[in-house]
């Protein structure tokens, strides 16, 4: 979501990082860049371990951390007037959904945070998406392809070759890559540059959203 459909100017790292920064803990914008896309919860457990260079760390902390987290980003969506939808991403929703192509959200957030920015947007409101999915919801978040696969399966949908994943971050190209999905487009505009991208599994790199319907075959 953050960075692909909703605009983001590092405001999930200085979340993470202030989160951190309420424990004591002080880590810089490329560490956190380099978890990104990850469950929330995995993504501080790998900051921690990396600072302390330990192999283990308390559940609790990890837990007081996250908790923090959470607070911080469900209070920035609600609230604050930088929160928009990426340039174009409600049209392209509907676009999709003219084309009779079902739209699913899957995101490294948790459902509170990811219900928070929905109806900030009023996507469901204005029914530009047919169905949601959190990283706290399945077993493993990405990049494992838990998400997709539960995404496809409210939605009807059988075969991954019907399927075509959008993200900005290395976990996302590597989640439909795991699904196997027909298309992996990688968003260059959000938490990773186009050369670090082209390093990933992917099918396109496009700057931005309003690039996805020529790929999927639809007019605009």
């Amino acid at each position: 979501m953050a960075g692909t459909t909703v605009r983001d100017y590092d405001n999930v790292h200085e979340a993470i990082q202030e989160a951190l920064s309420n424990h004591d803990v002080f880590v810089t914008r490329d560490e956190v860049n380099k978890v990104m896309g990850l469950p929330k919860p995995i993504a501080i457990e790998a900051l921690l371990k990396n600072e302390f260079q330990q192999d283990e760390i308390k559940e609790e902390f990890i837990d007081a951390v996250y908790n923090d987290f959470v607070e911080i980003m469900v209070d920035f969506y609600k609230n604050d007037p930088m929160v928009k939808e990426q340039e174009g991403a409600g049209k392209i929703f509907s676009l999709l959904k003219e084309n009779r192509i079902k739209v699913a959200l899957d995101t490294g957030f948790s459902r509170i945070i990811a219900d928070t920015i929905i109806d900030r947007l009023e996507w469901n409101k204005n029914q530009l998406i047919d169905f949601s999915i959190s990283s706290d919801e399945v077993e493993h978040g990405r990049p494992f392809p838990d998400m997709i696969f539960a995404a496809m399966d409210n939605l009807g949908i059988l075969n991954v070759n019907q399927v075509a994943k959008v993200g900005d971050t290395i976990s996302d190209m590597e989640e439909g890559k795991s699904a196997g999905c027909r298309y992996i487009v990688g968003i260059t505009s959000g938490a990773y540059s186009r050369e670090q991208l082209e390093k990933t599994p992917h099918t396109h790199l496009i700057e931005k959203l309003d690039e996805l319907p020529k790929i999927l075959g639809i007019h605009t």
